[in-house]
């Protein structure tokens, strides 16, 4: 009799849960495009504010789109937690004999396929707005498909210390925007460099430290703080 390895039962949990939360986010599509929305707005009106210089505009693409995804981002933290806590599944995911630090991933991947991954899918359309080369828009759109995990992998860690909190959604913006920062910097400093010739690689390695940083600490740090949450 073939018996399943933990390691296989761990992943299969793992895609049940980025499943489930895509599903239901389809069933609540205002959530997701709203998002998406603000995106494109808020990238869309700096062209038409600043005017038609294309030497300016190609100076301030890199942080207009950042910035723009950054704060896309942190719109759809609130609901990362707040359905589940809301009608019990947190509690039975807490109790359940999976480790709540695997659910917790599938979750923050299902919000970095709902939210940063469109993102970075559109900010190439987007910064043709701007007068971006096309080698620039590839490093904008490497540079985010690094970067936004790490935003929501961040962002986790401050739904989940504000899960059930009145106006939690302040609270997580005050706790993760500086810790945004580096993110930020290197995201935007990426496309800058590439633009003036000094080349990315440098951005995108600092990028990707982050990135494995935020994956080792980010999920345990949820974890607790939901634990926490939800004594």
């Amino acid at each position: 009799m073939a018996t399943t390895s933990p390691v296989a039962s761990l992943t299969a949990t793992l895609a049940a849960v980025i499943r489930r939360d895509l599903l239901l986010a389809m069933r609540r599509k205002s959530d997701v495009l709203t998002s998406l929305f603000f995106f494109v707005i808020v990238v869309s009106l700096f062209p038409l504010g600043i005017g038609p210089e294309m030497a300016t505009l190609r100076l301030i693409a890199p942080g207009v789109l950042w910035v723009a995804a950054l704060l896309a981002t942190m719109l759809s933290l609130p609901r990362l937690f707040a359905m589940d806590h809301a009608d019990g599944t947190l509690e039975q995911m807490a109790l359940s004999a999976v480790p709540l630090g695997v659910l917790v991933t599938g979750k923050i991947i299902a919000h970095w396929l709902l939210s940063g991954l469109p993102l970075a899918l559109l900010a190439p359309v987007l910064g043709v707005q701007f007068d971006l080369p096309a080698g620039a828009l590839a490093v904008l759109v490497a540079a985010l498909l690094i970067g936004t995990p790490v935003l929501s992998l961040i962002g986790a860690v401050g739904a989940g210390l504000t899960l059930g909190v009145r106006g939690g959604g302040v609270l997580v913006s005050l706790l993760v925007l500086p810790l945004y920062v580096p993110v930020l910097i290197f995201g935007a400093g990426a496309v800058e460099a590439h633009i003036s010739g000094l080349g990315a690689a440098a951005h995108l390695s600092l990028l990707a430290a982050c990135f494995a940083l935020a994956v080792f600490f980010a999920p345990w740090a949820t974890t607790v703080a939901l634990r926490i949450a939800l004594e």
